[in-house]
């Protein structure tokens, strides 16, 4: 009965997001003295996104970079997870609703994160999926995969073009990553798969609408990138913007050039929106929102006039003493997340901290085998070395050890064979088999349930 008691009086903090900042939150707060805390995600597990682009292009399975969140925090016993969305946040009441439940909180943080945007053309998501859930990294994969099944299958030149033709939108680094990945695939490791295509004809794209690929690393380091993306066969076009994508033509605008070019796989890199959950506390608390929908933060991460409040990791706007705004990438959420909880735990014994203040341990980029850069301090590296310190952080930052294994198995297999091994061509099987049509569209083959005679 005390223990009921002690637990029902400890300060209740509500984690919303089971991302880098949500997760790493809630194991800064597992096993506190005083403290409970309940974690709400959509999905049931934690999703390592900076390597989602290789689940897209085949180089690894959804499983080897997601881990479910019970797992990961059942050693915290004061920590509880439930699989649900938030549907309203009232700042008043401290009460957050989900679809069929309400939970109060003493302490809220928000770490809802980001999807695509597609700048006031969303008709576009259809035809150029962007790359955020395993969801859109198996759509990818289906859509590159089948693209050559597809051409192999073509006997018009134009339309076998078509289909070995790929537009990556976008130069930061997940369309680098994607289309330096999708090049090694046509001009390495399929070489030898088709017997009707020669997939060394493929046709890479990658679209900028700035100057230079990786704008937020130096000149001289996104010099070097392109270099290497153009030895690996991919065109680069900068200071380009896409300015219609409809029939399978992709409409490229560069300088006073207008060029379409006919694309049956194009994929988005180009931007991001908040998720809604930023309006939702737009709308209660009045705290100001970016151009792009994210949160406007103090010092502290909370929102102004609410000190019970934190927004963390791509869905916080938080700004440096220059002012600019930190970037929307693991590092710098993971560090909010472990400052909040700090500073959660320091408010409960009357203590505090300064202001957030993120420790920049360099930015990381790969374009492809043996080929990376890496903006670390006054310490920049291109090439192999950079490429190698890519290989053994992102190893290092998995969650659980299993997937630290299971990656590095993979990727060493990888490495001497050039193979890629989880090039399945995946769909909803209880609908039929997936297949394209004349005009080239995408398809479900209703399955025939035949009855077997009693």
């Amino acid at each position: 009965m005390t223990n009921e008691v002690a637990i029902k009086s400890s300060h209740h903090v509500v984690i919303v997001g089971g991302g880098f900042g949500g997760l790493h939150a809630a194991m800064s707060l597992g096993n506190v003295d005083g403290v409970r805390v309940t974690l709400i995600d959509k999905r049931n597990f934690h999703l390592f996104q900076p390597l989602l682009y290789q689940v897209a292009t085949g180089g690894l399975s959804p499983a080897d970079i997601s881990s479910p969140l019970r797992s990961i925090l059942n050693k915290q016993r004061n920590v509880k997870v439930l699989m649900g969305q938030v549907k309203d946040i009232d700042p008043v009441q401290k009460k957050i609703s989900l679809s069929k439940s309400e939970i109060t909180y003493d302490s809220l943080i928000v770490a809802t994160g980001v999807s695509h945007h597609y700048f006031g053309n969303d008709q576009w998501a259809e035809t150029a999926p962007g790359l955020k859930t395993v969801e859109d990294a198996l759509e990818m994969r289906r859509r590159i995969f089948m693209a050559f099944e597809a051409a192999e299958k073509e006997d018009d030149i134009e339309k076998r073009r078509a289909w070995l033709t790929f537009v990556v939108v976008g130069g930061g680094p997940t369309g680098v990553e994607l289309a330096g990945a999708i090049a090694e695939l046509a001009y390495s490791t399929l070489k030898k798969d088709f017997r009707s295509i020669d997939t060394a004809e493929a046709k890479v794209v990658l679209v900028e609408g700035l100057d230079r690929v990786l704008p937020p690393y130096s000149p001289d380091l996104s010099a070097k990138a392109e270099e290497s993306l153009v030895k690996l066969g991919v065109k680069v076009q900068t200071k380009a913007l896409v300015t219609n994508i409809a029939d399978h033509v992709v409409t490229i605008r560069q300088g006073d050039q207008i060029e379409t070019l006919p694309a049956r796989t194009i994929l988005w890199a180009a931007g991001v929106k908040a998720s809604p959950v930023g309006k939702i506390l737009a709308d209660h608390t009045g705290v100001e929102l970016d151009r792009v929908g994210r949160v406007m933060v103090e010092s502290d991460l909370s929102i102004k006039n609410y000190p019970d409040i934190f927004v963390i990791g791509d869905l916080a706007n938080f700004r440096k003493p220059d002012g600019a705004s930190l970037a929307g990438v693991a590092p710098v959420a993971t560090q909010e997340g472990k400052y909040v909880a700090d500073l959660i735990s320091k408010r409960l014994v009357g203590g505090s901290l300064p202001a957030f203040e993120y420790n920049d341990a360099g930015s990381l980029s790969v374009i492809g085998r043996h080929s990376a850069v890496a903006d670390i301090g006054k310490v920049k590296l291109s090439g192999f070395f950079a490429w190698l310190i890519w290989v053994f952080v992102h190893i290092y930052y998995l969650i659980e050890f299993d997937n630290k294994l299971v990656v590095f198995i993979q990727w060493t297999w990888s490495y001497f064979t050039r193979k890629r091994g989880a090039r399945l061509i995946t769909g909803d099987e209880s609908l039929g088999q997936i297949g394209v049509d004349d005009r080239g569209d995408y398809f479900v083959v209703p399955r025939i349930k035949v009855k077997t005679p009693a």
